[in-house]
């Protein structure tokens, strides 16, 4: 599995339309949409899962109206740009978890290109149905030819990280957790990582981060920014519920190593204030940018922090530009950039 930063030749969304996802606040999330593809579209192309014909009409006047020419693979309409919409029907919007997983090999000095469907079950069951989404990646593969894995395990892509050099990050709280492979031991969802995914070097950190409704994807912790490098978020006040496992995470990466026995460069964020639906704490959190081509994708939520941590994620990515772009709509529904997001490595 190729490294998030590898060139990409797109990125895959699939268009919001469960209301229920975003209680009483759905109105601006379509908008949220409208503003990643149109940072995308001008550096890759951008292919976004529609449910049928009605919905791509409305998806494209949306787009239309922002100036980004779209099309509908499904009309075949003769309009240029790099938006393609797709036909596939989906129960949610979360396309980093129920969208193809890439995988790549060099044969012959040609690149091939193969995608991973693993099994998904909208975070343990949580949010039925979900069986549209969990046949997204076999749709993807039979539109364009490409072969098709399926190994038969539950495993979401905001729950990983991979360097692109052999080395994968993960945690126990949601790997390990009842709700997803109950019948498998650490042992054998390690085996089907390096088996699916190409790595050998698995990194294992704790909890995630409160709020989080997938019991703590690693997208929203714990993140490679290169192959030597990792961003991991820490929270300064003793009070807050995330300081405890954030602090824990922070000191398991200090011990670790990567797939050639050295020390990884660790480099922290901070996290933006608690923010509530009701009792809920929305799990906003800054490890939960998209890297693009030429440029990351960052959620904000709060401008004095925002500024702290595109600062430094700048100096991490020096040559793509970081975008701060405004999450607090999104993040109600429990998830921001890279959640949406899914990158077709170019081949």
């Amino acid at each position: 599995m190729p490294a998030e930063w590898a060139p990409h030749r797109g990125t895959w969304l699939s268009w919001p339309h469960r209301e229920s996802s975003w209680p009483e606040r759905f109105a601006p999330v379509p908008g949220v949409f409208v503003e990643i593809v149109r940072q995308l579209s001008a550096v890759e192309e951008v292919h976004i899962n529609v449910t049928g014909p009605e919905m791509a009409a409305g998806v494209s006047a949306l787009l239309a109206i922002a100036g980004i020419p779209s099309i509908d693979l499904g009309r075949a309409w003769a309009t240029s740009g790099r938006v393609f919409l797709h036909h596939n029907p989906t129960n949610d919007a979360w396309c980093r978890d129920h969208g193809p997983c890439f995988v790549q090999r060099t044969v012959g000095g040609r690149t091939e290109e193969a995608i991973i469907d693993w099994g998904y079950n909208a975070w343990g069951g949580k949010y039925p149905p979900f069986d549209a989404d969990d046949v997204i990646p076999s749709r993807i593969g039979a539109e364009y030819g490409i072969p098709v894995f399926h190994p038969g395990v539950i495993m979401e892509g905001g729950s990983l990280d991979v360097n692109g050099r052999g080395t994968l990050l993960t945690t126990e709280s949601c790997l390990l957790h009842a709700n997803r492979n109950p019948s498998l031991t650490r042992a054998q969802i390690e085996q089907a990582l390096r088996d699916y995914l190409g790595v050998r070097h698995i990194l294992w950190l704790g909890d995630g981060i409160e709020g989080d409704d997938t019991d703590g994807h690693i997208d929203d912790l714990t993140r490679f920014t290169d192959a030597e490098t990792v961003v991991t978020v820490v929270e300064d006040d003793p009070a807050d519920p995330n300081y405890a496992p954030l602090k824990e995470n922070l000191r398991r990466l200090a011990m670790m190593r990567d797939q050639d026995g050295a020390p990884f460069r660790i480099v922290t964020l901070p996290m933006p204030p608690a923010s509530y639906v009701g009792e809920q704490r929305l799990p906003a959190s800054y490890a939960n940018f998209y890297i693009a081509n030429e440029l990351v994708l960052l959620p904000a939520y709060h401008p004095p922090t925002d500024a702290v941590a595109r600062d430094v994620l700048q100096r991490c990515f020096p040559s793509r530009r970081v975008v701060l772009v405004d999450s607090r709509d999104l993040v109600w529904g429990l998830g921001s950039f890279h959640c949406v997001t899914q990158q077709w490595p170019e081949s």
